[in-house]
């Protein structure tokens, strides 16, 4: 079967196994998260690159995305995770939001770079997701930016969101750059965890820089 056929069956297939409710665009998609929805003006930008990067091991990335996966479930959205080194660990979530979710398992950036390709060219997904922050520097630096420019251009037409989870910031195209700058203790594993807390500096590549202590 041609490489064309095989994608568009996927796209179809697709489609039927997570059906979107037809809604009116919008500038944002609410996270649900407070601060970071206050800190990005009501949400992240669709038709555009989100990057958040987590300086530190412990900087809650996981955590942002188990989020995002409940406020999908409870908003009976879908959302796609491309994992860039199938590190998502869907057990501590149950089995409820997992309906929501297209995981996708990559063990390569460069497998997951495709991947977000073919996900925001379907157009089908509110939120695409695509976790590199355990990928290594080596790897993600073989990545051009012309590939990211190309993302760009695809997400731009879309009512889509797309966040891209990077260790350090990297994606020169990105139309708004996120920084988690809070770092989890020990003690903090151990119970809820407190998003409030979370210090967020947010950086636009267009209208400027801003920095939000959250």
């Amino acid at each position: 079967m041609p490489a064309s056929s095989r994608i568009i069956d996927l796209r179809n297939l697709l489609q039927e196994r997570f059906p979107q409710p037809q809604i009116a665009a919008q500038d944002r998609f609410a996270t649900g998260i407070a601060p970071l929805d206050a800190a990005t003006d009501g949400g992240l930008p669709k038709g555009a690159i989100t990057e958040l990067t987590s300086p530190h091991l412990s900087s809650g990335s996981a955590s942002i995305i188990a989020a995002l996966l409940q406020r999908a479930h409870v908003e009976r959205q879908f959302l796609a995770l491309i994992d860039g080194r199938d590190s998502f660990d869907p057990q501590p979530l149950g089995n409820a939001p997992l309906r929501n979710l297209l995981w996708v398992r990559c063990t390569k950036a460069f497998e997951a770079v495709k991947a977000a390709d073919l996900l925001l060219r379907d157009g089908n997904f509110p939120l695409v997701i695509l976790d590199l922050v355990l990928n290594s520097a080596e790897e993600l630096r073989k990545i051009p930016q012309t590939s990211w420019y190309r993302l760009q251009r695809l997400a731009e037409p879309l009512s889509s969101a797309f966040l891209v989870l990077t260790r350090r910031s990297m994606i020169s195209s990105a139309q708004m750059k996120l920084v988690l700058e809070h770092q989890w203790r020990l003690a903090d594993l151990q119970e809820d965890r407190d998003f409030s807390r979370i210090k967020v500096d947010v950086q636009r590549v267009q209208g400027g820089r801003q920095e939000l202590a959250v």
